[in-house]
């Protein structure tokens, strides 16, 4: 079996569960660190010549991450593509299952079952707090509807303001944002690296907590030790 991921979550999640099938990935694909395959360019980009040359019997995709005209240019040239879509927790878990299968795993990981625990009981604060969580600056862009990171943080007692807006990621002018008053801004890592110097400052009065993109974001081995990672991000910065 050989397989190409151009999801780095599911990157991380067929490499922990299926050693040696991947034979290609993204440059964005940077779990587990010391992963040494063929890489394919970007999520968004990817060198389809490049991935037609590994002659894989399956392309793992998402229907977020990765444009449709390049799946579709890969399944022209006869290469089976499974696209996967993740909104919910229960939704990343039902398609990490399929995507495990479709890749020839033996069985259901450790590391699923660890999750779906981990996700059955998170730890929720005593009050719920609100929040805005940008994704992008130059220009502000935030979570909106129907998202898998707002699932996650709605999972452990934090509701984002913008998630009944038309858009799933909308552009939101910052004064708009800051007029809001949230309880709480939520900074991760990616898709743009908010840092304690790149962020924070442009929300003056607001507590801001930094967090792991990685662990918000990807569905994967992460998922089992999210829900006590982001907790402590979250608490940090509302104390």
């Amino acid at each position: 079996m050989r397989v190409v991921s151009l999801v780095p979550s599911l990157t991380e999640a067929v490499a922990a569960t299926v050693p040696g099938v991947l034979a290609g990935v993204t440059d964005w694909c940077s779990h587990p660190a010391d992963l040494e395959v063929t890489r394919v360019g970007g999520t968004k980009n990817p060198k389809t010549e490049r991935i037609l040359a590994l002659a894989p019997d399956l392309v793992i995709a998402n229907e977020e991450e990765n444009r449709a005209p390049d799946l579709d240019a890969l399944r022209a040239a006869g290469v089976e593509v499974l696209v996967t879509e993740v909104r919910d927790v229960p939704q990343a878990f039902r398609e990490l299952a399929r995507v495990l299968a479709a890749c020839g795993a033996p069985g259901r990981p450790r590391w699923l079952d660890e999750a779906e625990a981990a996700w059955a009981a998170p730890p929720v604060p005593e009050r719920r707090t609100t929040a805005v969580v940008p994704i992008w600056r130059r220009p502000w862009m935030v979570l909106g509807r129907d998202t898998f990171a707002g699932d996650v943080l709605a999972r452990l007692g934090v509701d984002h303001l913008y998630a009944d807006h038309a858009e799933r990621y909308p552009r939101v002018p910052l004064d708009e944002l800051t007029a809001a008053r949230p309880d709480l801004v939520v900074l991760p890592d990616e898709p743009y690296r908010f840092t304690a110097g790149d962020g924070p400052e442009a929300f003056p009065g607001l507590p801001c907590a930094l967090v792991s993109g990685r662990h918000l974001t990807w569905y994967g081995p992460s998922l089992a030790e999210a829900p006590r990672v982001l907790c402590a991000a979250l608490r940090a910065a509302v104390r």
